[in-house]
């Protein structure tokens, strides 16, 4: 079998490239009905019978809200250099405007000075997903005064942490927010609204976006402001200039009402206006919005999060339009059905995004769901991560060659956590967490991924005896 040699400089990543990891409240802080904290719409939503695997819960979820220290220490062991985490916007707004919780409020500040006592730059998300229940009671996202709510709490997160947070993330993945949780009904509140609820709805999340970012500009001075996709990707067949062009239409194409593409949520927050092909595709269904409300949606940004797991294989068809390909019989999958490893969405990912919007990117999340154990050892061995990361580190580095600019990666997740619909089934974490004890066991991925960060990618390099990005079997 032929291999093929890595040198070192081939994989070592810039000096100012930033490692770190990521997390969200309602998935590992616990707490839920502690110290002032209000109901969210995912802690109403796990209480419906079917809704998530088992019955699961976040009401306790890693204990993080109690145990953040000890986390720490781990980010810090790990030589983390940024942190993504999210604020439960009930735990500091239980009603989710008027009334601020201090208690809520001071946990964050706490986290925050522990990470950079730790070394490790802070890196917020307003909303991951946690809406407050008594917002959804007025309506949610189909009432236009969420975009004020929305930037009131921004404002006020602004002003408690913006001296000490510089990197923040308004939303992130609207696509799921809204498309899982009012339209398909998978997702919380669980809704299932008609096509043109679900525009008013992915329309006021795009007008609340944009109301924080001015919130955050305000009252964070050296703010960075970002905005996080799902990146629903396409890769092309083969690398024929026709398969390249189809993959990258396909990439950025609205093609049904399944509100998980990506133009349809980026164009409009940075070019101020919905793309030509989901208007068609929606046509009558098509609200009519005031035009003033772009002067909010399209705001100056400074970075794009994209979340990458996956992308679909694509080719040009016999009408040179783009084709999307099953994925073949036993092609390797994560824990999760949706999930074929698929290294090359770390390159063409970025590669595309870049190509289109032109602005600075993150890897805001990226990881592998595996039905981890503690060994009889007792450690932890996940191979099969360690090979998925190494793969797409390459990738990614290789994207960064061709001129994506990548300004750091966040691995999904540093815990094992409470994996929404999926409850506890899977497990994302570079840390083992032992729900009944909330023992904490770094896996061998954790040790492999320290070193990756200490070398600045130069470990990734070696002799291999398969292609970067072909994961079957010959």
């Amino acid at each position: 079998m032929p291999k093929t040699t890595i040198a070192a400089s081939e994989c070592t990543f810039p000096a100012e490239f930033i490692w770190g990891s990521a997390t969200a409240a309602y998935q590992i802080e616990g707490a839920a009905h502690e110290d002032g904290r209000g109901p969210s719409t995912w802690d109403v939503f796990c209480k419906r019978p079917g809704a998530v695997f088992e019955g699961h819960s976040g009401d306790v979820a890693c204990d993080h809200y109690h145990r953040y220290r000890e986390d720490i220490a781990l980010m810090r062991q790990l030589g983390l250099q940024a942190y993504r985490f999210s604020i439960a916007w009930s735990r500091v707004l239980p009603e989710g405007r008027g009334q601020v919780n201090a208690a809520g409020l001071a946990f964050y500040e706490r986290l925050v000075d522990a990470l950079l006592e730790a070394g490790i730059q802070p890196f917020c998300t307003l909303f991951h997903w946690d809406l407050p229940q008594a917002l959804q009671q007025r309506g949610g996202f189909q009432n236009r005064d969420m975009a004020d709510w929305f930037a009131d709490y921004a404002q006020l997160i602004g002003q408690k942490l913006g001296d000490r947070i510089k990197l923040w993330v308004t939303q992130n993945e609207p696509q799921c927010y809204i498309g899982f949780g009012v339209g398909s009904g998978i997702h919380a509140p669980g809704l299932r609204l008609d096509l043109g609820d679900i525009l008013v709805a992915a329309h006021n999340s795009m007008r609340a976006h944009g109301k924080a970012v001015q919130a955050l500009r305000c009252t964070s001075s050296g703010a960075r402001v970002g905005y996080v996709l799902a990146a629903q990707l396409a890769r092309p067949l083969t690398e024929s200039a026709a398969d390249l062009d189809a993959a990258r239409a396909s990439t950025f194409a609205v093609r049904d009402h399944a509100f998980t593409n990506n133009a349809w949520w980026t164009d409009p927050v940075v070019f101020g206006r919905y793309p030509e092909d989901g208007l068609q595709l929606f046509g009558r269904e098509m609200p009519r919005f005031p035009d003033a409300d772009w002067d909010d949606i399209k705001q100056p940004l400074d970075f794009l999060g994209l979340n990458i797991y996956r992308a679909e294989r694509c080719r040009a068809g016999a009408d040179g339009r783009p084709e999307l390909l099953p994925v073949p019989p036993g092609y390797p999958r994560s824990g999760v059905d949706w999930q074929p490893i698929t290294p090359d969405a770390l390159y063409y990912g970025p590669r595309f995004f870049h190509e289109r919007y032109g602005l600075p990117l993150w890897i805001t999340e990226n990881g592998l769901p595996t039905r981890d154990q503690i060994f009889l050892d007792g450690k932890v061995h996940d191979p099969q991560r360690i090979d998925y990361l190494h793969r797409n580190f390459l990738e990614l580095r290789r994207a960064m060659r061709a001129g994506a600019h990548v300004e750091g990666y966040l691995a999904w997740s540093l815990l094992d956590n409470f994996e929404w619909q999926d409850g506890y089934k899977q497990r994302f974490g570079l840390v083992y967490v032992d729900y009944q004890s909330q023992r904490r066991v770094p896996k061998d991925s954790f040790h492999w991924y320290k070193q990756v960060i200490a070398s600045r990618g130069a470990s990734l390099a070696g002799e291999f005896a398969v292609g970067i990005s072909e994961v079957t079997a010959e």
